[in-house]
This record gives structure tokens, C-alpha cells and sequence, in this order.
């Protein structure tokens, strides 16, 4: 079986898209994909995996486990969300380290699933805005616990993919960047089902219409139903265009609350951001989404 897992990150419209994922699960059934409720998987495997960390899975796990979230149906690929893959928010950033328990728990997904074709789905986010809300959230933000004598500067995506790919190197990495995802929203869905770009889905505009004036998506929907021969890269630059016109202020700008962040911070942050999502794509194994 192919076993999508989408892994988040955090505070990425991890829940939001899953959610238009969910908008096309009788069509997806009907080609094999299958797309369960996230309650109906995420606390048993969970638990799986943190019983993990002691002792190995029994045999009958994986079993246990597709009984459950495929429920008697056919499947080819199956599509699983949850943005505690990796852990919770809480201890997303420890010794300031991303994700330092994503290496061990994707072995042990793979561990679960031998046979099985592992694909891991990733939308990443621009630091400058991620650890300000993961300090917040975190269950121990002091000093030694958060960022044992790191930097912000030195919290980087790749160092955690690089990590996953070397923990369970059979397991391919597509990612994208938050930022961009207005933009590539129906890519990623169709990406996931492992369908054509040209397929029609529902829920392409899910995440637009939040950001999008009323007005701007009305016209939106009329431009793209009388030009409907456009590429798929013509199509992203159309939705940048109603974006740069329409977008909601509200809805795209953030509050950043950080002990000591200054604008020429997050400037930099930024820029080292860019630089990393270009190491990140050339890691072996690992596909970039862009627009």
C-alpha cells in the first residue's frame, strides 16, 4: 500500500487542509484512495508510536492498525494527517533543535510499516514567524531547555529533514513552503492523492477564499472559468495577481511576541530561511513544491 503522512508542521493549515482532502474522499475512494477521519487513527498510532521508544511493535500491529482506519475498505494509498507526527508543539523545538524526535519516529513508522510505500508530506514555515508561537507553546522554554546556547539563527529545516532521510532513508520527502501555499493549495492536494495537475478536485480555493475579499473571489472563479485552457504555473500567477489586489490585511499580517525579536531579525531570519529551502530541495530523496 502507498501511506501518505502528512506530518504538518505546526501552525502550516495542517488541519485546513486536510480538511479539503476530506471534501474529496467518495472520489478518491472510487480510485482506491482512502482518506480516514483523523479520529479515527490519530490517538491509536499515537500511542503506537510512543510505545516505540521501549519496545519494539508487535506483528500484528500494522494490521491492528489498517483495520482500523480503513474500516473493510480497498485501498491503494491511504492518506493520514496529523501535525504530531513528529511530537506535539510543546516539545517542536527542544536544545534548539527542530523536531529533534522526527528522525526516531519516522524509523519507527517505517518500522511499522516494512512493506508499505511511505511517502511523508511536510509544509514548512519561516522560523522568523514559527518560534515565536513554539516558544510560547513549549513545555519548557527556559533557556537551557529551549535553546541550549543555539541561536534562532541556527534552527534550520534542513537539519531535521536531512535527519528523517538519514533515520529512514526509504522514505521520500515532499515539502513546501507555508508562504506559498495560497498559490500551490490544489497542487498539494493532488500531490497527495498521487493524482495528475489537471484533475479536477474540490477544495482549490478552500484556503483563498480566508484570505481573499469577497469581491476578489467572485472574480477569481469568473476569470479562471472563461480562461480554462491555462497551464497550471498560469493559473498560480493569476491567483498571485487577485492576491497582490484582494488579500485580506488582516488575515496575512502577524503579530510576532518574542523576548528580544527585532525587525532586523526576523530580516535575517528570513533571508536564511530562503537560503535553507535551496538546501533543503537538494537533499537526496526530498521534492520542493514552489510556485
Amino acid at each position: 500500500m502507498q501511506l501518505v503522512l502528512h506530518t504538518g508542521a505546526h501552525y502550516t493549515e495542517q488541519e485546513r487542509l486536510i480538511k479539503s482532502v476530506l471534501r474529496n474522499k467518495d472520489a478518491f475512494s472510487q480510485r482506491g484512495i482512502i482518506v480516514p477521519g483523523p479520529n479515527s487513527y490519530r490517538g491509536i498510532l499515537r500511542d503506537t508510536l510512543n510505545a516505540m521508544r521501549k519496545t519494539p511493535a508487535s506483528a500484528q500491529a500494522r494490521e491492528v492498525l489498517l483495520d482500523v482506519m480503513l474500516d473493510d475498505q480497498p485501498a491503494d494509498r491511504m492518506i493520514l494527517s496529523d501535525a504530531n507526527f513528529f511530537r506535539t508543539a510543546g516539545t517542536a523545538i527542544q536544545r534548539g533543535v527542530l523536531y529533534p524526535a522526527a528522525p526516531e519516529r519516522m524509523a519507527h513508522m517505517a518500522a511499522l510499516f516494512p512493506d508499505d510505500e511511505l511517502e511523508i508530506f511536510l509544509g514548512m514555515r519561516n522560523p522568523a514567524t514559527l518560534i515565536p508561537i513554539l516558544y510560547d507553546k513549549s513545555i519548557d522554554n527556559s533557556e537551557d531547555a529551549f535553546w541550549d546556547g543555539r541561536r534562532p539563527q541556527d534552527i534550520r529545516w534542513s537539519d531535521t529533514i536531512a535527519g528523517i532521510r538519514e533515520a529512514a532513508p526509504r522514505i521520500p520527502i515532499t515539502v513546501w513552503c507555508n508562504e506559498d501555499t495560497p498559490v500551490i493549495w490544489s497542487q498539494i492536494i493532488r500531490e497527495m492523492a498521487g493524482i495528475e495537475l489537471n484533475e479536477k478536485i474540490i477544495g482549490g480555493f478552500d484556503l483563498l477564499a480566508t484570505i481573499m475579499s469577497k469581491e476578489g473571489m467572485e472574480r477569481l472563479r469568473s476569470y479562471m472559468h472563461s480562461h480554462q485552457e491555462m497551464t497550471e504555473i498560469q493559473k498560480r500567477r493569476v491567483i498571485a495577481a487577485f492576491l497582490d489586489k484582494f488579500a485580506l490585511e488582516d488575515e496575512i499580517e502577524e503579530e510576532l511576541d518574542m523576548p528580544g525579536w527585532t525587525e532586523e531579525l526576523v530580516d535575517e531570519l528570513t533571508d536564511l530561511y530562503d537560503e535553507d529551502v535551496a538546501v533543503v530541495q537538494r537533499l537526496p530523496g526530498v521534492t520542493l513544491i514552489s510556485p
